[in-house]
């Protein structure tokens, strides 16, 4: 899942966005409402978490346009004010949560969680298989032939991408850009080392291979 963290202050911007990468979510940051409405408009994000007092236009400015663009990215709103009328502002200008600073990261994380499983998202919540390789967003768990397999975070969110489209070509930007945030990935062979340790987990010991390489496009998974 990818997210787009809005927030000015640095401290706080980099506390949380440490705390969502540890879970596996790749995480782009935005310091201003500008800026976080260009993202936005040009990225593929899951999640938008927006700061309501930004330099320049506030969040509020930023959530309106986004909804005025038809924009449906889930929003989670952050904000210092706790008055009924700053969170009714928050939600009538198209926020689907609202969260008081300061907050715990674990809920951040649970509001995150919930906002996925809701009625728009509910298709992401399902089981996605291939073959007899299954993946299980609700708890974390993935398994082939009946048997879990463990991955680590990045692992499991490459997987996830790609099992939702099987047959799909995904080139390596592509992996990079929904799995890692835009600064962080140097267009290292990071992407194929991870590719390669799934392959060791996942299709060493089977007949049937599902992890294909693409020569010159990128990867699949495939029952070929």
């Amino acid at each position: 899942m990818r997210i787009l963290l809005v927030e000015d202050e640095p401290r706080i911007s980099t506390y949380v966005r440490k705390g969502l990468e540890e879970e596996g979510y790749a995480v782009d940051q935005s310091f201003s409402g500008r800026e976080a409405l260009g993202l936005a408009r040009s990225g593929d994000f899951d999640i938008v978490v927006l700061d309501i007092m930004l330099p320049g236009m506030d969040g509020l400015a930023v959530c309106r346009e986004l909804r005025r663009q038809t924009s449906a990215v889930p929003i989670i709103m952050l904000t210092a004010k706790d008055s009924v009328e700053d969170r009714v502002a928050g939600l009538d200008a198209g926020a689907d949560d609202y969260l008081v600073k300061p907050f715990a990261l674990s809920e951040l994380l649970a509001r995150i969680r919930a906002l996925s499983r809701r009625p728009a998202g509910r298709s992401k919540e399902a089981t996605l298989r291939l073959d007899d390789l299954e993946l299980d967003p609700r708890r974390h768990l993935v398994t082939r032939g009946g048997e879990r397999v463990e991955l680590t975070a990045k692992e499991y969110a490459i997987l996830e991408l790609m099992l939702r489209e099987p047959e799909r070509v995904f080139s390596r930007s592509l992996i990079s850009e929904h799995v890692w945030n835009y600064e962080s990935f140097n267009g290292s062979n990071v992407v194929e080392v991870y590719i390669r340790n799934l392959r060791r987990k996942l299709d060493d010991g089977h007949e049937t291979k599902l992890i294909h390489t693409v020569r010159g496009a990128g990867y699949r998974l495939a029952v070929d």
